[in-house]
Parts: C-alpha cells; sequence; structure tokens
C-alpha cells in the first residue's frame, strides 16, 4: 500500500463502510452453559465478550480502490508453493460432507428426537435439533449475532441445557461426530496429510514474513 502511494496504512483498517457482521457464536452441539443460559438465553454479555473489531482507522475511499490488489498479493506470497484446488482447505471441505453423514446417523437422529421430546414436553416448541433452537429467528440476533435475552428465551435455552443433560444428548453427539471424522481420516490419510502439509507452508510464510517486517 505504501508502494501505491499509502505510506500510513493502517495495520488493521476499518472499511470506508460498516458492513453487516453476523456472527454464530456458540459450541458445536448449542448452547451447553446452565448458568450462561438462564441469564443470557442464546446470546452473550456484549460488556464481556465484545465482537472484535479492526483496530486502525477507516480506510480512505482512494486506499480501498488499491487494497484488494495489495491483499492479492499479500495473499499470494502467503500461499506460495501451495497446491489451492488439492490441499487448501480439505479438511474444511470434508468436514463439510462428515457434518451430512453424522445427521443422518440413526443413533444420533434418536439421540435428538429424544432430545426434542423433553423441551416440548416443558411447553417448548419441538426443534428438530439443537442446532434450530440456537437459530431459532424469534431470538432476533442483531448484525453481531447477539440476542434480546428474552424471557422466553432464556427459558428455552434452560430447557434446551437441561434436556441435554438429562439425556446425554452432546456426549452421543459428540461420539457420532468423532467416530465419523476417524473412519474420513484413515480412508484419505494422504489427502489430510498433504493438507497438513499446507497448513504447515502456510504458517512458515507467515513466520518468515513476521521476521521481516517492512
Amino acid at each position: 500500500m505504501a508502494d501505491r502511494g499509502h505510506p500510513d496504512f493502517p495495520l488493521d483498517p476499518r472499511y470506508p463502510g460498516d458492513p453487516v457482521v453476523a456472527t454464530a457464536v456458540g459450541t458445536d452441539y448449542g448452547a451447553l452453559d446452565l448458568d450462561a443460559a438462564r441469564r443470557w438465553g442464546y446470546g452473550w454479555d456484549s460488556a464481556k465478550h465484545p465482537v472484535p473489531r479492526p483496530t486502525g482507522r477507516r480506510m480512505t475511499n482512494a486506499e480501498y480502490a488499491d487494497w484488494p490488489s495489495c491483499n492479492a498479493r499479500a495473499n499470494r506470497r502467503l500461499l506460495h508453493g501451495i497446491d489451492l484446488k488439492r490441499d487448501w482447505l480439505y479438511a474444511s471441505r470434508r468436514a463439510i460432507e462428515v457434518d451430512k453423514e453424522v445427521k443422518r446417523d440413526p443413533g444420533l437422529r434418536a439421540a435428538w428426537a429424544l432430545w426434542s421430546r423433553c423441551v416440548a414436553e416443558q411447553g417448548f416448541p419441538r426443534y428438530p435439533d439443537p442446532v434450530a433452537a440456537y437459530t431459532d429467528h424469534a431470538w432476533q440476533r442483531d448484525s453481531s449475532g447477539n440476542t434480546r435475552h428474552t424471557r422466553r428465551e432464556r427459558a428455552t435455552a434452560v430447557a434446551d441445557v437441561l434436556c441435554k443433560r438429562r439425556h446425554r444428548t452432546a456426549q452421543s453427539w459428540h461420539a457420532v461426530r468423532a467416530w465419523k471424522q476417524s473412519a474420513d481420516i484413515r480412508r484419505h490419510r494422504d489427502r489430510y496429510s498433504a493438507g497438513l502439509r499446507a497448513l504447515r507452508t502456510y504458517r512458515a510464510h507467515i513466520a518468515e514474513v513476521l521476521r521481516k517486517p517492512g
């Protein structure tokens, strides 16, 4: 950016305008903390857990016009020597497919059904799974992803957590996911290994850049 006439470009700039940011906050298994559910429902204490924001000033329109090109150049430097189509983010792509298998598992679907009946018996909707409860549009999340912490939301979250504890829903879910992940790694060990080498290469490039600031 300095080479393009922007010598004071900040390291962590804000965009010229504020983009809408939606943040999904929670565990892979929905709400688990009973105390947090009682107080914050499916949201969180924004004073203690603020959404990270850039620390630098806003980019000017002129800077923003040059930023995409410089950002692309930085990415090419960090990703040098990595096969993007084959190796980069391979594990992330497989995680999507594994998650589909997890959701189809008969044992897990039975565990979800048990949890769902438990929640419904306490006067709340019969959600198909805990993620559906966590992401219910009724909680009216704002642009940061936080909720309104209404009485109904908090009561639903408490029932959700208590039913998970009663029926060990999260434990069953975790066991199925771990089994499916391990099986996928065994089937595609070479590809996962290549993905790991790509990640290590990326980290090595970052370390090299940080050793030579400027």
